[in-house]
């Protein structure tokens, strides 16, 4: 059998999943995204970057066919159910299945934020030096990994990556200077603007056109399952104005006359005593991240979007949300060939 095996996914749909209004539908967007199979693993990559020859990306999945990984799963970050020895061993593997192991890993920390490094080879040792973007430090330098939710670079033979279990990965390559972004985005980093910084840091830096960029968002949790409390919608109100186009509530009674959420945004407020129970608030991260690259200047036709929710399919992804401590890591990387 070839080693090298291009899927897509097929998925079968219960009576409950088709009737309810608010379940995610689980389907892949044709020919948008594809798995991909090789040396036992699988992962996601994005057809329209697949296509640039001078380009390596993946969002890995929990999928590990020759170790039988299910429910512990092929883990690339640091959860309750796995260890550092494990986890270095599975990194090697993915980036030796992608093709990748001469390439140098450039992650960071994350702390959910607003800060973009710039990486880029140390010319004083054999290893990566990280400078912040957008700062009265950036003539200065760091050798380990920093605080961070974002890097970028133009230079071959650097592996961007970023880790997730339910946040947004975003890959961003300018198809014309040869630059490469990874961006990590929950609602805290999208709340603080993270993509739209990213578009921007690619511009300056580089000189980096919005309209040049392709964008691949990665699984994620939707908006199916991402419940979130009054104190988050209200901080989205508060720094967008439209707001509202990011959040659903739950489907209406049929004794509710009222089914649109774009009368208004009284549903955001606590009910009074003895009122009904406020319904349920769920955010849908993709929508943000839309919005910010839109906004950015990135062409609509070139966002494209893994359409999995990651607490959906826990069969193939990790899930925080699902999983608590349990879960594991997944990575989404993206690097210039040399």
């Amino acid at each position: 059998m070839c080693d090298h095996i291009k899927l897509v996914l097929r998925v079968q749909f219960t009576r409950a999943e088709r009737s309810s209004s608010l379940c995610y539908i689980q389907r892949l967007a044709t020919q948008a995204y594809q798995f991909v199979r090789r040396d036992g693993l699988e992962w996601l990559e994005c057809t329209a970057l697949s296509r640039l020859p001078w380009l390596i990306h993946g969002f890995s999945t929990r999928t590990d066919h020759k170790a039988g990984s299910r429910p512990r799963g092929f883990s690339l970050g640091h959860g309750a159910s796995t260890n550092s020895r494990r986890i270095d061993r599975n990194r090697h593997r993915f980036y030796r299945a992608l093709g990748a192991q001469a390439f140098l890993p450039a992650s960071l920390r994350q702390i959910h934020s607003a800060t973009v490094w710039h990486v880029v080879r140390n010319p004083k040792v054999s290893g990566l030096a990280y400078t912040p973007c957008g700062s009265a430090l950036a003539d200065t330098f760091l050798e380990i990994e920093p605080q961070g939710d974002a890097v970028i670079t133009d230079e071959p033979g650097i592996l961007l990556v970023v880790r997730v279990a339910d946040c947004m990965p975003i890959l961003l390559v300018d198809t014309r200077r040869r630059a490469a972004a990874a961006v990590h985005a929950g609602w805290r980093g999208a709340l603080a603007r993270i993509i739209e910084k990213s578009v921007g840091e690619m511009e300056r830096t580089f000189g980096s056109k919005p309209a040049d960029l392709t964008a691949a968002i990665g699984p994620s949790i939707r908006s199916c399952c991402y419940e979130v409390g009054p104190e988050v919608a209200d901080a989205f109100s508060g720094a967008f104005r439209n707001a509202h186009k990011f959040f659903q509530r739950d489907a209406p009674d049929e004794t509710d006359g009222n089914s649109s959420m774009s009368a208004s945004l009284l549903w955001l407020s606590k009910s009074p005593p003895g009122h009904s129970p406020e319904p349920k608030t769920y955010l849908d991260l993709a929508a943000v991240a839309f919005d910010q690259l839109n906004r950015a200047g990135v062409k609509g036709s070139r966002i494209h979007l893994a359409d999995f929710c990651t607490a959906s399919r826990t069969d193939h992804f990790f899930s925080y949300r699902k999983e608590g401590d349990r879960a594991g890591r997944m990575m989404a990387v993206i690097g210039i060939r040399a």
